[in-house]
């Protein structure tokens, strides 16, 4: 049995292209994470995901990381390939603003984050 320290981090990114009519679907996300865990030794999850909030809502994604015995490693890294694949998506899915939500703390990356 293989036991490692919990931690977890989870992205949120709309399918919207800058509040656009184009959407993102589920299979490109899904094609993204993949290349990027043959790159990196990672198991992630993807959910597609709904958000609601004032005057409108939104189709999005939610991507999660753990620490997973099979694959351990720090809460510092973790955290860099939550925000690095947050950086991706959002550089190929033109979005203003990407959520990476890890049990210690959020980070909101910004347009600038990208550039």
């Amino acid at each position: 049995m293989k036991i490692v320290d919990t931690f977890y981090a989870n992205i949120y990114i709309g399918a919207k292209e800058h509040y656009d009519i184009k959407l993102h679907s589920y299979d490109e996300v899904k094609n993204i994470l993949q290349e990027y865990c043959n790159n990196n030794p990672l198991c992630v999850t993807l959910k597609q995901i709904e958000y609601i909030y004032k005057d409108g809502n939104e189709i999005g994604f939610e991507i999660g990381l753990i620490n997973y015995p099979r694959f351990p490693d720090s809460f510092d890294n973790i955290t860099k390939k939550a925000i690095e694949i947050g950086k991706i998506l959002m550089k190929k899915f033109n979005q203003y603003k990407v959520s990476v939500v890890c049990n210690n703390e959020t980070y909101m990356l910004e347009e600038e984050d990208i550039q």
